[in-house]
């Protein structure tokens, strides 16, 4: 598969549709404020709908954005979250987990979470697409979803 070139005007572009009044700095964790941070995860759904390259710094800041997110509209330990090499959150209510590998856990890469808050692609397709690792019997996060 050809990898696609990243245009790095592409994010401030669509930064600028959504009103941004200046594009954050991609080098830095995640841009400050709830306002910029949507704006941000929302540039970042447009470029995949494109099938553009995201640039890294960007796809790590929606990515994490979206895993806390979920963290607080689900408060709770009982499933553990993970998307390599980005971010891994506890969520959900329900038993604590403390030690060795949680008995309820969500894998998935960056783009395929970012879809599935996003609300572009659905639980159960991403399930049987082989898109999700799924463990657990309180592993469905479709209720929580999408998260904007």
């Amino acid at each position: 598969m050809a990898r696609r070139r990243y245009d790095p005007e592409r994010l401030g572009a669509a930064l600028a549709t959504l009103g941004a009044s200046e594009p954050p700095d991609c080098a830095s964790a995640l841009p400050a404020g709830p306002l910029l941070a949507q704006q941000l995860v929302e540039a970042v759904l447009a470029i995949s709908d494109e099938d553009g390259a995201i640039p890294a710094p960007a796809l790590r800041a929606a990515v994490v954005e979206l895993a806390n997110r979920l963290a607080e509209r689900a408060p709770g330990r009982s499933v553990e979250l993970r998307v390599p090499p980005h971010v891994a959150v506890q969520a959900v209510p329900g038993p604590r987990h403390t030690r060795g590998t949680p008995p309820n856990v969500v894998e998935t890469d960056p783009l395929t979470w970012l879809l599935l808050a996003g609300g572009r692609l659905s639980w159960p397709a991403a399930v049987a697409d082989g898109r999700l690792v799924v463990s657990g019997d309180r592993a469905d996060l479709s209720g929580y979803l999408p998260l904007i």
